[in-house]
């Protein structure tokens, strides 16, 4: 089964998860500037919200996959104040045909004092659980 982790990371926090999973997935993470160019069974997708948007560059990165090329997505990501990242990279791969799982994994992630000091120990640990549960 080939799995591949991509991310975009403003702040740091999806770099910091998917580099806590690389070696549960078995793959160096990469950000959504390279280009998917293997055929994959499962795509760990990670990124965060600013100003109540997924990042620009992640949209940009959706719109080059293809069903053929990825089997599925599992989505992950932080934020600090609204809930989730998932629902709108959802949409964007789902328009493309996409499948995407239905677990997701979305921790707090710092923007100054609100949300400090996380994504921390304890929610490394619950996502490096999440990833060993839904990609085997």
């Amino acid at each position: 089964m080939k799995n591949d982790i991509r991310y975009y990371s403003k702040f740091g926090h999806s770099k910091m998860m998917a580099e806590a999973v690389k070696d549960l997935v078995g793959v160096d993470p990469k950000t959504v500037e390279e280009p998917l160019t293997e055929t994959v069974d499962t795509l760990l997708l990670g990124a965060g919200v600013m100003l109540g948007k997924v990042n620009g560059e992640v949209v940009k990165f959706i719109n080059t996959l293809t069903p053929d090329k990825v089997k599925r997505v599992v989505c992950f990501g932080s934020c600090a104040i609204i809930k989730s990242p998932v629902p709108q990279m959802r949409k964007a791969l789902e328009a493309r045909g996409i499948k995407v799982d239905s677990h997701e994994f979305v921790c707090p992630g710092a923007m100054g004092p609100i949300k400090a000091g996380h994504p921390n120990n304890d929610d490394i640990a619950a996502f490096r659980q999440f990833v060993k549960d839904t990609i085997n």
